[in-house]
């Protein structure tokens, strides 16, 4: 599971791009920076012709019981769930970010970023509810990183990986159960 995530513009010169942009095209007040916790609106990246587009969207799709928000879907079944299955094939997004945290069993909780990178991509689905635009974010089977601390962890993307996200559907399908990248951690 993913729970939070860090959006930090001031630790990656890419994300502060992206989210200047968000802010300059939809308000200062658009998206939360720091620690994001669902319900917050964030900027998702979305397909633009061969490039990406930034835009706020709320992270949580309502709850189909009527209360909370559902804020990840598991890579293994997304297909086969009637709320991601055609978010999976038409609407796939990428969640930028600095890191997510995750916690242990003794509710340490845990930072986790990409080694030597200031970025790090989730995979992300998204859809409209009621005129209004939401993601979620992709969760897999975690790695040696991550096993000892949680028993899920978000689908990574890398560089290469970002366009294709977006434009493979194959590439998409076999990303959600693939091995995720070695990850640098520590307790917060």
């Amino acid at each position: 599971m993913c729970g939070r995530y860090s959006l930090a513009p001031e630790q990656s010169k890419e994300i502060a791009q992206i989210v200047a942009e968000v802010q300059a095209r939809f308000g200062a007040a658009s998206i939360h920076t720091g620690e994001i916790f669902p319900t917050n609106a964030a900027p998702i990246l979305l397909p633009d012709g061969q490039k990406m587009t930034p835009k706020p969207m709320t992270w949580g799709f309502p709850s189909f019981k009527g209360k909370g928000v559902i804020i990840n879907a598991r890579g293994e079944t997304a297909l086969d769930k009637p709320m991601f299955h055609r978010s999976l094939l038409e609407r796939r997004c990428i969640v930028p970010t600095t890191g997510f945290y995750e916690w242990d069993r003794k509710k340490t909780k845990y930072h986790f970023w990409l080694p030597g990178q200031d970025r790090l991509y989730l995979a992300g689905l998204w859809n409209t509810f009621q005129g209004e635009e939401r993601f979620v974010i992709l969760t897999t089977v975690p790695n040696d990183t991550i096993i000892n601390v949680h028993d899920r962890m978000p689908v990574l993307l890398t560089d290469d990986e970002v366009m294709p996200w977006l434009h493979d559907t194959g590439m998409a399908s076999a990303k959600l159960t693939a091995l995720q990248p070695a990850l640098e951690g520590a307790a917060v």
